[in-house]
């Protein structure tokens, strides 16, 4: 159960889904994966990418250009959580209505 508990951290975490979600479709270089999730820091990013790269579920490459670029792409490992959190993002889609409901009206119990 502990390691489950500790896997789980590295990838429920803030950003992670949201940014295997933005993966997905192909490789995305930094700045435009930035400006896909809207409000988060640079510094944020960066942690969260480092992260998912170390545990191998994204790969980080070097672009040669000028001026030199880096993009970011889903590994075979991070492909296959492609099916439960595409189905997470769905169930949070469709019940952010309610969730966030609760949440604003003081109904959350601690």
């Amino acid at each position: 159960m502990e390691q489950t508990r500790l896997v789980l951290d590295q990838i429920a975490n803030k950003w992670s889904i949201m940014i295997m979600t933005r993966l997905a479709d192909g490789p995305v270089r930094f700045n435009e994966l930035r400006r896909l999730l809207g409000n988060i820091t640079h510094k944020s990013l960066t942690e969260a990418l480092r992260r998912l790269e170390r545990h191998k579920l994204i790969r980080r490459e070097v672009i040669c250009s000028s001026p030199v670029a880096v993009q970011y792409e889903v590994t075979d490992l991070g492909r296959t959580l492609e099916t439960p959190v595409t189905a997470l993002v769905r169930w949070a889609e469709d019940h952010a209505g309610e969730m966030l409901d609760v949440q604003s009206s003081g109904e959350v119990e601690g």
